[in-house]
């Protein structure tokens, strides 16, 4: 998968667009802004919005080729990012170190996904916010042909979040029908799961 993602991000145009996503904007001007992680950043957009909006961002992916075009983005638009080239296991933050994890289509196999999860509660600050869209497993129907990846166990139900976030307070917890306009690789009409949770 590494070489997949290496090979999609290598080509000029960014493949899912430079505007950040529109449930992670709306989030995020709810929050007074601070430390924010965004694994599995890819090219950067999310985290270069923040950056833009005063956050102090902190990224990763394991591909180098999305990693040299976010920092390239970065640099052009004279924002400063921290951004690590890492798989998910491997990633390490210090604990109560992060007001805010944004995992915007950051989409793991089971075997990782749940003590990935458990693992960024402990980065999270007491009051810190996990804010989260996805794909949820109806986006593999006919109807759907809006990106995402084609293996149900890497999509997410509402209650695999519930499970995941237990330890957390769920603010919003959605499974909804939404209109993608993001790139070339995620567009037309999608379905995704959304959780905005904080930390006691």
């Amino acid at each position: 998968m590494q070489e997949f993602w290496n090979k999609r991000y290598s080509q000029e145009e960014t493949v899912y667009g430079t505007e950040p996503n529109v449930f992670l904007k709306e989030q995020l001007a709810k929050l007074a802004s601070g430390r924010i992680l965004f694994p599995a950043e890819g090219e950067g957009r999310n985290a270069l919005y923040a950056a833009a909006q005063g956050w102090q961002v902190q990224a990763f992916d394991y591909s180098d080729a999305g990693r040299q075009k976010a920092l390239r983005l970065a640099s052009e638009r004279g924002l400063n990012i921290t951004y690590t080239l890492s798989e998910a296991q491997n990633y390490t933050a210090a604990p109560e170190s992060l007001d805010a994890v944004a995992l915007i289509y950051a989409h793991f196999p089971p075997s990782l996904r749940q003590s990935f999860h458990r693992q960024m509660v402990e980065w999270l600050k007491p009051g810190g916010t996990v804010i989260l869209e996805a794909f949820h497993p109806k986006q593999l129907q006919e109807d759907y042909a809006s990106g995402g990846p084609k293996d149900a166990a890497l999509l997410y139900t509402a209650d695999t979040l519930r499970q995941d976030f237990d330890a957390l307070d769920i603010k919003l917890l959605q499974e909804l029908e939404v209109e993608l306009q993001e790139g070339p690789f995620h567009r037309g009409r999608g379905f995704v799961t959304r959780l905005v949770a904080t930390k006691p």
